[in-house]
């Protein structure tokens, strides 16, 4: 089954028949919510609001444990996340849509891993390319198909938030040679990892990123969600088209 996990401007789907929700309980504690099923094009799909569903989550409170666990204990295999992301490239501007392939993980003090329990042997995953390539492709496929460019390709900085970030940290991140900054993406694509869930991000740049275009002197908060709707809207074209083409 496809899950579909919505990030900040997208705690719903338009586009999905719902047929069921479903409260899971996980070792882990609770999720972010309950899951909706559902079918898109006759796929069935799970979708799960990262933030809650009146977005009451910030990024650092989100358990993301119980987030994938819950989509895993669904019999879960494929994985699509929506993040929204600040960007630092200059290409990455406002509306951009992009299907990223590496991240650096800035968060600290997060659970970030199935495998802290004492009792059992120390498991250590293979994150070289931390992103399925295979969802990635295929994301890629249905965004040609949907007449929706899509970046293909960057590195994701993920940041401990909630707030945003100063000019001097894009500026370190930038040398470390991030694209885009956002909030959710670890270590939300390392658990996935750990319980074989084929997983990648659609990043919905939002905004440009602190002292970068238009956020050269403040980052412009009220434009955020215009560009936000309207980039989401696309996001939910291309699902139409990954749910169409799903073999």
């Amino acid at each position: 089954m496809l899950a579909i996990i919505g990030g900040s401007g997208l705690a719903q789907l338009a586009n999905l028949e719902v047929t069921g929700r479903l409260i899971v309980r996980t070792p882990y504690g609770e999720p972010s919510g309950a899951l909706t099923f559902g079918n898109i094009f006759g796929r069935e799909v799970v979708f799960l609001a990262r933030h809650g569903y009146g977005h009451i989550l910030p990024p650092h409170e989100v358990n993301y444990c119980a987030n994938l666990w819950a989509l895993h204990s669904q019999n879960v295999k494929d994985v699509v996340a929506i993040a929204s992301v600040g960007g630092i490239r200059a290409d990455l501007s406002p509306g951009t849509l992009a299907i990223p392939d590496q991240i650096i993980d800035y968060t600290h003090g997060r659970k970030s891993t199935f495998h802290a329990r004492t009792d059992r042997a120390v498991t250590h995953i293979d994150f070289t390319h931390p992103y399925c390539e295979a969802m990635r492709q295929r994301l890629l496929k249905a965004a040609a198909a949907a007449g929706e460019p899509a970046v293909a390709g960057g590195t994701y900085a993920a940041t401990q938030g909630p707030r945003l970030e100063t000019a001097a940290e894009i500026n370190r991140l930038e040398r470390d040679g991030a694209d885009m900054v956002g909030m959710t993406g670890m270590p939300e694509a390392a658990l996935a990892r750990e319980i074989d869930l084929c997983y990648a991000t659609i990043a919905v740049v939002v905004n440009h990123a602190a002292g970068r275009g238009a956020s050269a002197r403040g980052i412009p908060m009220a434009d955020i969600n215009e560009v936000s709707q309207r980039a989401m809207a696309r996001v939910r074209r291309i699902l139409d088209q990954l749910a169409a083409s799903w073999e």
